[in-house]
This record gives structure tokens, C-alpha cells and sequence, in this order.
């Protein structure tokens, strides 16, 4: 039996691809620990799986009151403040959690997400065997085609985090020279032949959430089509506009569909009978019965939608999502729409358009396909013993 830590950042979609992983490693055996913020990530986990805390709050500043100063922020902006104002504080905060973790669980392998960078910059130190946990992949492209320079100042900020603890030779933090678990296939992300050999696609690590959702099951029309509007955990408080877009795109369409749409009910103003507010869903239990999902492209929900074979209508907001937008737009699965200019009519037109054209749904179908035959959380199990 071997000993896998993980360490993840305070951000669910970066989490869950880990609790199914880390669930197949305790059921072959093997020890397993997470590193992260108890209040975030505890209610995540597994019943009976063993959390080491890290610090909750870093440079004085709580998690909810960063999220609400990164709120409005688009493009190049938000990409600076994502690194700048996040992921290099996150990183200084979590140094010691990680450190004591380490000590503490001293395990045989320890497995960093992408955004965890004191993960990778602890096992780095410790001369530990590590593996990069690519829960998005949006990185694993090329980002920053168009940008290049926030590319290249994004790199000098990982080398300046490292300058400044004392790493003598800085190293990507973002990329293990072991093990990349990329949680995707090369259907969606596109060829796969430039990757280094130690760059795997498992596909989604997906299971059932444990958060018991009531839902109104008698509510589905089977004689209508069933669209799902999400705008995922972090996004709904700025989707005031964008959720009164959907109810307007979707009210002339009450003889063929039923929308679910995920927000608060302060958010939306009451609908018609054809539409149902719900704050929170049994997504995966749902998926099943959807006919098309809107969503803002968190990777999370754009797998867990194509491995039920169901095309999307993608609206990004920031940081990695208009890449994966890219990448579902590429492979024929859905559309791009404009998350702040789309208006009522367009937005009917692109969920008619993935509704009546098979192609989408084919193509979602073949990336399905891809997701099944990855492997998911049992192969980046079997990956992860190979480096003990």
C-alpha cells in the first residue's frame, strides 16, 4: 500500500476530479490525504476522508472577499488578477499547510492541481515524485495565441515566487516532469501528438455528488425538449442580465421545451410555467433527461454534459472558459454565444440551432465516446501507482 496526497485549491470544480480519483486509490488499498482549505473543501470530500487543513485566509484577505473584488473583471484583466491577486497569494499562503502535510501524512506520492502551485513547489523542495492534476484544459492548448505577452509574464511570475522563497532553479509549477493528469481527451482538446509522453488524457474523473438535491421529477414534460442554463458555483451573483436574457429567449418556446435555470430565486423574475428556478440541482441525475445544456464554460460542467452525449450553447465569462469554449466550438459539440452582448433572440436561435441540427449531438456523442474509453478516475489510478 502507497500514500497519495493531494493538494487543491479552495475551488470546487479543482476538487472534485480528485475525490473520484482518490476514492479508486482507498478502494485498491492505498492511503489517501487531502491539503487544502477545511470550509471549502471539507464538504466536498467523501465521507471518512482525511483533510489537512491549510490557512484559510491570505495577505489579510478572506476568499469571499477576493471573489467579490474579481467581480466584473474580463479579458486581460481578470487573467492578471487571477495570478497576481490569487494564485501567487494562495501559493505563499499555503507554503506551510502544505509543509506540515507533508510531514505529517509523508506521503509516497503527492499529486498538485494546476492552481495548488504550493503543492507542486513543496513535492519540488522535498525531492518528493509528483503529478500535476490538470482539472482544466485550458493550459494544456495554447492560451495565449493571441496574448502572447501574458503568457510569457505569467511564467515570470512563477519564477519570481520561487526567486523570492529561495528555489535555486525555478521550474513550471504548473507542468510535474512525472506525471500531467489531464482530466479531458484529445476528441475535445484536439491532437495530442506534441505532448511529452508523461502526459496522459484519463478523461473526467466523474461520480456522484454526495449533496442530496430534491427535485421535482413529475415537472418534466416528456413530450417536450429539456434545457438546462447554468452559470456553475461561482458565477450566478453576476448573471442578474443573463438569466432575464434566457427567460425572455425561452418564453416563446413553451409548445416545445422546459428550461431548468440554476440561480437564486432573487435573481430571477418569476417565469413561466415552462421554466423552473432552482438553486441548486441534482446535475448528474438530470443529465440523462437534457436535450441541450447553456452554460458559461467551467470545465466541470462542459465534461459532465458531454459525457451524457448532450451539446452545448457555451457563454464564457473569464480565466479558462472562453478556451474550452474554443475547444467545445472546434469539435462540432455546440455553440459560442456572447455572455454580456447576447441578446433574447440570438440566444433562442443558438438553442434552437443545437436542438434541431444532429451534428451537435453527434459530435457530443463521439466525445462521449472518448470520455469512456479515457478511463476516467480508475486509469489516472492506475497512473498514479506507477510513480511509487
Amino acid at each position: 500500500m502507497s500514500r497519495f496526497l493531494f493538494v487543491v485549491p479552495p475551488l470546487a470544480g479543482h476538487t472534485f476530479p480528485t475525490v473520484e480519483v482518490g476514492e479508486e486509490l482507498r478502494s485498491r488499498g492505498h492511503h489517501v490525504s487531502w491539503a487544502g482549505h477545511a470550509e471549502t473543501i471539507g464538504p466536498l470530500l467523501a465521507p471518512g476522508a482525511k483533510l489537512l487543513p491549510v490557512a484559510a485566509e491570505f495577505y489579510g484577505e478572506t476568499l469571499a472577499q477576493l471573489h467579490r473584488r474579481s467581480l466584473g473583471l474580463r479579458g486581460a484583466a481578470a487573467f492578471r488578477f487571477l495570478w497576481a491577486d490569487f494564485l501567487i497569494p494562495l501559493a505563499v499562503s499555503m507554503l506551510p499547510g502544505i509543509a506540515a502535510a507533508v510531514d505529517e501524512f509523508q506521503p509516497d506520492v503527492l499529486i498538485a492541481d494546476q492552481q495548488a502551485l504550493a503543492g507542486a513547489l513543496v513535492a519540488h523542495q522535498r525531492g518528493l515524485p509528483w503529478a500535476t492534476s490538470a482539472t482544466t484544459s485550458a493550459e494544456l492548448t495554447d492560451p495565449f495565441t493571441y496574448m502572447p505577452q501574458l503568457g510569457s509574464w505569467a511564467k515570470q511570475c512563477l519564477i519570481n515566487l520561487q526567486h523570492t522563497l529561495g528555489v535555486p532553479t525555478p521550474i513550471d509549477l504548473r507542468y510535474s516532469d512525472h506525471l500531467v493528469l489531464a482530466f479531458t481527451t484529445e476528441v475535445l482538446v484536439g491532437s495530442v501528438h506534441t505532448f511529452p509522453g508523461h502526459y496522459v488524457f484519463v478523461g473526467p474523473s466523474i461520480g456522484i455528488r454526495r449533496r442530496m438535491v430534491t427535485f421535482p421529477w413529475d415537472w418534466l414534460d416528456p413530450s417536450r425538449q429539456h434545457v438546462l442554463i447554468s452559470l456553475g458555483t461561482v458565477s450566478p451573483s453576476i448573471g442578474r442580465r443573463f438569466f432575464a436574457t434566457a427567460v425572455e429567449a425561452v418564453a416563446p418556446l413553451s409548445d416545445r421545451l422546459q428550461a431548468v435555470i440554476v440561480a437564486p430565486p432573487d435573481l430571477v423574475d418569476v417565469p413561466h410555467e415552462h421554466v423552473l428556478i432552482r438553486e441548486f440541482i441534482p446535475q448528474l441525475d438530470l443529465l440523462p433527461h437534457l436535450h441541450a445544456v447553456v452554460s458559461h464554460g467551467g470545465h466541470n460542467t462542459v465534461c459532465e454534459t458531454l459525457a451524457h452525449g448532450v451539446p452545448l450553447v457555451v457563454a464564457p465569462i473569464r480565466d479558462d472558459q472562453p478556451v474550452i469554449a474554443h475547444q467545445v466550438t472546434e469539435a462540432g459539440a455546440g455553440l459560442r454565444i456572447q455572455f454580456g452582448r447576447v441578446s433574447p433572440a440570438d440566444l433562442r436561435s443558438a438553442i434552437i440551432r443545437v436542438l434541431d441540427d444532429p451534428s451537435y449531438r453527434s459530435a457530443a456523442q463521439r466525445i462521449q465516446t472518448s470520455f469512456t474509453t479515457a478511463g476516467g478516475a480508475a486509469a489516472a489510478a492506475d497512473h498514479l501507482e506507477k510513480l511509487t
